[in-house]
């Protein structure tokens, strides 16, 4: 009898990890992992993990920097990566690529570029370390990428916006320069 339970035991705990990658992820789950504000800052807001992420409030108002997030990434990325991050004949969707991709990947990413290249095609995505259009705000942007990717934010701006956090613009003026 001991043997046979040992082996229910065995066969129930194999099915449960063959069913694993089927379960539901959290609500809002992406590559960064559960994207709830665990902690705050000047206004900014960080999960669990430390990665920065979106504050949006019941009515709809969204935090300052998901706000400015959308301004960026309509001023240096939608060039390419279409509008709201749906992708384009260009770019790959930032809204389904950030599904699987964290932030230090995001960050490495726009940091250094990347290219791909197969037999069909070459994919370029230039190095933006150097520009401060992008990265005094790579945060920013994450941040309005993540709640796009993880369904909390729509189409087109932001409707209502937190105001701006107090010191935001020194902070800005010191990294433009």
């Amino acid at each position: 009898m001991t043997m046979r339970n040992g082996a229910n035991a065995t066969l129930l705990v194999a099915l449960l990890l063959a069913l694993l990658p089927f379960a539901p992820s959290p609500v809002g789950a992406d590559g960064s992992g559960d994207p709830a504000p665990a902690s705050s800052s000047g206004g900014e807001y960080s999960d669990r993990q430390g990665n920065p992420t979106y504050k949006i409030d019941k009515d709809g108002t969204v935090d300052w920097y998901t706000s400015v997030g959308y301004l960026r990434y309509t001023a240096n990325c939608m060039q390419c990566h279409g509008p709201d991050g749906l992708g384009s004949s260009f770019a790959p969707s930032l809204v389904d690529a950030l599904q699987t991709l964290g932030y230090e990947q995001f960050l490495d990413t726009v940091t250094n570029g990347k290219k791909t290249v197969n037999t069909s095609q070459e994919l370029v995505m230039p190095a933006f370390g150097v520009n401060p259009n992008v990265m005094c705000y790579v945060e920013a942007i994450f941040i309005y990428l993540r709640a796009r990717s993880d369904g909390a934010l729509g189409r087109g701006p932001p409707q209502k916006s937190a105001p701006r956090p107090a010191g935001y613009s020194a902070t800005e003026n010191a990294c433009m320069g």
